[in-house]
């Protein structure tokens, strides 16, 4: 019989198992340290894929120039690349911890989808663009004055609609126009442009050759766009104001302190004291379905600040009505005795504006420059470009938990992309430095703790 023993030399009078599959064991440790390795090295180096669709003609995107964005102290170039026949595109992320922005750029206008830790899959629609195309309408003009110590601040707004069938971006030089009084001065980093869905973007407005006319250089994609300046002039108690509208509105709206005093130039326009009830000192004076180059002039005379109420607008303008006000969603402007409600699409960005002009005009008054460094903290790092603001807009892209919330009731899924929205947004202001890392710790552990006591209760629903 073939012993199962050995004798090696080097240790006489001892015998060793002669086990073939002992051998065998031993000589693949290497090469399962070797598989770790190159599955943590996987990990580090996540790919990002996506998918670049032209929403205008349904049909993917091929040759678009797409950039990956990494977000930190402000944004860094990470990568660089072109979509394929197919509207494909992928990029190797160094570092799949941290939030990244795919800009895709069609025909010289950029979009953009956030990509937040964790993403691996995400999709980007571009439209075609054109100088002029049908469906563009400014549905709404909204001055809010306020006046104190020698100086009249006015927050204006306009919404523009972009209805084109099929879908397509206007981009042009003077995509919209609007006129200041003589005598005043555009706030600095006051003004910004926010797209359906997106977040307010600086586009500062440039002069035309017409004085006191500036025009907004922004493409106009389709959705609502809504644009925000500010500017200020001297006031000795009394101010007479033109807006010069040269488009027909569907409402011209002027907010003004109660204390001061309001009158038409013209009763043509027909403006109408509609109530507000959430800022009982502001007086609200409505015009609607105005025509191009229409008398909209109108006096104001006294002092006073629109102040902030209980359950007012600051923020982001989601605080609940008083009773009186019903269902109305968000609040708002409410006309008497439930009258139809002429301002009911664009009270969400009405309220965002109170808040604005609160932040405008009482700090102007104390400093000019604390002022504008408070404007320049509400919106996005974005680099300046000579002739045309860069834009930084985007949606968010699917996560693992809004890719649960989507399976969930309607309530549950508001609830995981507010989480979602609420993590991502946390992760970028720690990036910047903007709050400590013991802040950082406390929210991220509640809103961990949250989304997973949200995710248990959608599984004992399911």
């Amino acid at each position: 019989m073939t012993s199962h023993f050995f004798k090696p030399a080097a240790f006489p009078g001892v015998e060793f198992p002669r086990c073939q599959t002992a051998v065998r064991g031993i000589a693949k440790i290497p090469a399962i340290v070797a598989a770790f390795f190159f599955l943590g090295a996987l990990a580090s180096a996540q790919s990002l894929t996506g998918t670049v669709k032209n929403a205008t003609t349904g049909k993917p995107s091929a040759g678009d120039d797409v950039v990956l964005l990494k977000l930190g102290q402000g944004m860094e170039e990470a990568g660089r690349t072109k979509t394929d026949a197919k509207g494909h595109f992928s990029f190797k992320l160094d570092d799949a911890q941290a939030p990244h922005l795919i800009r895709a750029i069609h025909q010289e206008v950029t979009y953009h989808r956030m990509a937040p830790p964790g993403t691996t899959s995400v999709e980007v629609e571009v439209y075609d663009a054109a100088k002029k195309i049908d469906g563009i309408s400014v549905v709404a003009d909204i001055m809010r004055v306020q006046a104190q110590q020698g100086q009249m601040v006015v927050v204006r707004e306009f919404g523009v609609q972009n209805s084109s069938k099929p879908p397509r971006t206007q981009m042009n030089e003077r995509n919209l126009e609007f006129n200041v009084p003589s005598g005043a001065q555009i706030i600095p980093d006051s003004a910004t442009a926010t797209t359906e869905g997106g977040n307010p973007l600086k586009s500062a407005p440039v002069p035309e050759g017409e004085k006191d006319r500036y025009s907004f250089i922004f493409p106009l994609r389709p959705g609502l766009t809504r644009f925000e300046v500010a500017y200020q002039m001297p006031y000795s108690g009394s101010a007479n104001i033109d807006p010069k509208s040269i488009y027909s509105l569907e409402h011209f709206v002027v907010m003004t302190p109660k204390s001061m005093e309001f009158t038409a130039a013209s009763a043509s326009a027909g403006f109408k004291l509609i109530n507000y009830p959430q800022e009982p000192d502001a007086a609200v004076q409505v015009a609607s379905n105005t025509a191009p180059g229409e008398n909209l002039a109108f006096k104001v005379s006294g002092e006073g600040a629109l102040q902030e109420t209980q359950g007012g607008t600051q923020g982001s303008g989601e605080s609940q009505p008083p009773a009186q006000t019903g269902a109305r969603p968000g609040g708002g402007l409410g006309p008497p005795i439930d009258a139809p409600d002429p301002l009911q699409k664009y009270r969400w960005w009405i309220l965002g504006g109170f808040a604005a002009l609160l932040l405008l005009g009482g700090v102007y008054v104390a400093s000019r420059q604390q002022s504008a460094g408070r404007v320049l903290a509400r919106q996005r790092i974005a680099p300046s470009v000579p002739g045309i603001q860069e834009e930084y807009d985007y949606e968010v892209a699917e996560t693992a938990s809004s890719q649960a919330a989507r399976a969930t009731p309607r309530s549950g899924s508001m609830l995981m992309e507010g989480i979602k929205e609420e993590l991502f947004q946390l992760e970028v202001e720690r990036k910047r430095g903007e709050i400590s890392q013991a802040e950082y710790e406390k929210a991220k552990s509640a809103l961990d703790q949250t989304l997973e006591r949200a995710l248990k209760r959608e599984a004992q629903k399911a």
